[in-house]
């Protein structure tokens, strides 16, 4: 039997000859395996992998394999499946002290950084992303593509194209003088009214969008926005909705105030980033429209210990300061209500690859690890409308898989340092 580790040349053949790989049957020796579908904790399993998706899962009695075949041996590990983070920015710059940082690089540099970006995701174990917008228009489709072609390694992704915005608003390059032109790339998603929304929600469907996302109130990292303040109208995201529902595709809205929360829920939105100033009529509205929460809880730690080292601008730390606290409060309440709550972290905004570090915060703030790695796993799966496809190891799955030492239902922490990754059944760490 041929054991597979995550050597470099492992890694190489994942970029090179991804899915000829997928063609062979592969053999998974799990020590235990987490099951979110279940909720259980499977002891000693064999699964069956054929091209790239999982045919079957038995117990593993120790009996020979065929000849030849291909063995993954965890059997020293704790194997669960492939993380999904549903809100990234991986195809841009990350967050500085400086305002115009996305204006210093080109289009160019922008994609060799994506592609950094994606291969550290993919290599902490989180094998699938929702990218949530870059300020160059379709740099996120055009990274998702690379991934897709096996021209870079990454995680399964699905893009936004650019930021629905209104002028000056969230979604914009602002925090300088009024004369700088801005370039028209940047400003792609900029809408001014309903019949606008409607028109440039089109324009990023046709140019390979895979979902739409709104910035529905002021942002905490832009300048001359106010967090709680509503920006996008309701006839505005309606619009959009429509045109991402006659797609057959979804909308999500960036949206921390408490009434550009709900305006985006009765617009129709099916995901709510952010939500830090929810309030309780928010969250029973969520609660009833089965509205995805996509609350990024670890976030503002990091905001306001680099952010102060750093000097980020005042106002950044201000509005950081004013959402940090009420967003883990209304998490809190959101887990009780049972609301659904999806994996987001904004990364990006801290370093991509550090996506892990939100597990021990949601169950700081009332989740048990397993609802943790549900949320991580199958909850934000049927967010991204790709539940046949990943956030579980049940038949049918992509054999996406990430495998840790410890255990992550008695230390979440562990999954902060995976052991090994593989997607599709191709072991990439």
């Amino acid at each position: 039997m041929r054991k597979l580790t995550a050597t470099p040349l492992a890694l190489i053949l994942a970029l090179t000859i991804g899915t000829a790989a997928h063609a062979e049957t592969v053999f998974v020796r799990a020590g235990r395996l987490i099951d979110p579908e279940s909720g259980t904790v499977l002891a000693k399993r064999l699964l069956r992998v054929e091209d790239g998706r999982v045919a079957a899962i038995t117990a593993d009695t120790g009996a020979a394999l065929p000849a030849g075949a291909s063995v993954i041996d965890w059997t020293a590990f704790t194997v669960l499946p492939g993380l999904i983070d549903c809100h990234v920015h991986l195809a841009d710059t990350e967050q500085s002290n400086n305002p115009a940082e996305p204006l210093l690089h080109a289009p160019m540099e922008i994609a060799y950084i994506g592609a950094r970006h994606a291969r550290e995701t993919l290599l902490a174990g989180f094998t699938t992303v929702h990218d949530v917008g870059s300020f160059r228009a379709f740099a996120d489709v055009e990274l998702r593509n690379a991934i897709d072609r096996g021209d870079v390694i990454g995680p399964r992704m699905q893009a936004v194209g650019a930021y629905i915005t209104v002028p000056g608003g969230g979604g914009e390059v602002t925090g300088f003088s009024p004369d700088v032109q801005i370039p028209q790339d940047m400003r792609a998603g900029v809408v001014t009214d309903a019949a606008d929304a409607r028109a440039k929600a089109n324009f990023l469907f046709q140019h390979g969008a895979d979902s739409l996302k709104l910035i529905a109130t002021g942002a905490v990292l832009a300048s001359g926005t106010e967090a709680g303040q509503q920006e996008l109208t309701e006839d505005e995201m309606r619009a959009t909705v429509e045109v991402a529902a006659a797609r057959h595709s979804w909308v999500t809205a960036h949206a921390h105030g408490a009434a550009g929360i709900k305006a985006a829920i009765r617009a129709g939105v099916r995901a709510i980033e952010h939500a830090s100033l929810i309030d309780d009529e928010g969250i029973a509205l969520a609660r009833a429209k089965g509205v995805w929460l996509d609350m990024d809880v670890y976030n503002g730690d990091y905001i306001d210990e680099v952010g102060r080292r750093d000097h980020w601008p005042e106002n950044y730390l201000r509005k950081n300061t004013e959402t940090t606290q009420a967003q883990r409060d209304a998490f809190a309440k959101a887990v009780k209500a049972g609301v659904r709550l999806s994996y987001g972290t904004d990364a990006g905004v801290y370093p991509n690859g550090l996506n892990a570090r939100q597990f021990k915060y949601m169950v700081r703030f009332g989740m048990t690890p397993l609802q943790a790695i549900q949320s991580a796993t199958i909850v934000s799966a049927e967010l991204l409308g790709w539940s046949k496809d990943v956030g579980s190891l049940s038949p049918g799955h992509y054999a996406d898989m990430v495998a840790v030492k410890g255990d992550p239902l008695a230390d979440i922490t562990v999954l902060e340092h995976v052991d090994h990754v593989a997607k599709a059944g191709v072991v990439v760490k």
